[in-house]
């Protein structure tokens, strides 16, 4: 079944390649189409990230206030969750769900020059080969490297980009830790591009991009959601005034 879908995958893009008469313009059609598929299930998965952020600060305190108490910690927590409307298993579930069409669609472009070997992969003349290796073409000279080069640089930083966009904001030493971690991930990308053929990089940073592109976007109209609500809240909230008021003197008694 699994081979079936790949099967299949392959089929799709096969038929835009025919269609515009490129496999690398027909690899980001798909990417673009993939992207679109999944774009509800990103867009809750952004959101739950964005609540993350607002709710975060308070879990922080729960966990300093209860540190010696688990049960209350958790009971408080679950209060939390609770009132504030969040899910923590919500940024999870739709990983889960795009997982499996991301693998499919990462091992047909990897297996692609074995399963098909007739075809010729090309990307309108800027990439020769979406079958070969950065490491393949590197002997070739740096005139044939460079636009894998160029795939594996956005392959790396877009992985890497996301992380920083989202923890810009952050006190500072949270912030150089994601930093750290985010350069460490950079390289951990460069070096597995290194091996990976130029059809898996081309459809792994359009996505990125694409996903970037969403994510900035949907945090830009949560987030004005977010101050148009606040805004709304302060001017429906009555206005307290406070009066004080002066003691009464006693009237002076006439005397009889």
């Amino acid at each position: 079944m699994w081979d079936a879908f790949k099967d299949w995958i392959f089929n799709c893009i096969a038929f835009f390649a025919n269609f515009v008469g490129d496999w690398g313009l027909a690899i980001l059609i798909i990417t673009i189409i993939f992207r679109l598929l999944v774009a509800p299930i990103m867009h809750k998965q952004i959101k739950s990230s964005f609540q993350m952020q607002k709710v975060q600060p308070l879990m922080q305190e729960i966990q300093k206030k209860f540190a010696d108490d688990p049960i209350r910690q958790n009971e408080e927590m679950q209060k939390l969750y609770a009132e504030t409307k969040f899910n923590p298993l919500a940024g999870c579930v739709p990983m889960l769900i795009q997982m499996p069409i991301f693998l499919a669609m990462f091992q047909t472009l990897r297996e692609i020059g074995f399963s098909h070997p007739d075809e010729s992969y090309t990307f309108y003349g800027l990439v020769n080969d979406l079958t070969q290796t950065p490491s393949g073409v590197f002997a070739d000279g740096f005139g044939a490297f460079f636009p894998y080069l160029v795939l594996m640089l956005v392959f790396a930083l877009a992985t890497f980009l996301p992380m920083v966009l989202q923890n810009i904001k952050n006190d500072s030493a949270q912030r150089n830790q994601m930093l750290i971690m985010g350069g460490i991930m950079t390289l951990m990308m460069l070096w597995i591009s290194w091996g990976s053929p130029a059809g898996v990089l081309l459809f792994w940073g359009a996505s990125s991009v694409f996903g970037i592109l969403q994510q900035q976007l949907t945090m830009h109209h949560l987030k004005k959601v977010d101050a148009e609500a606040e805004a709304a809240r302060i001017e429906v909230e009555p206005v307290k005034v406070d009066v004080e008021r002066k003691a009464k003197k006693k009237r002076p008694t006439k005397k009889h």
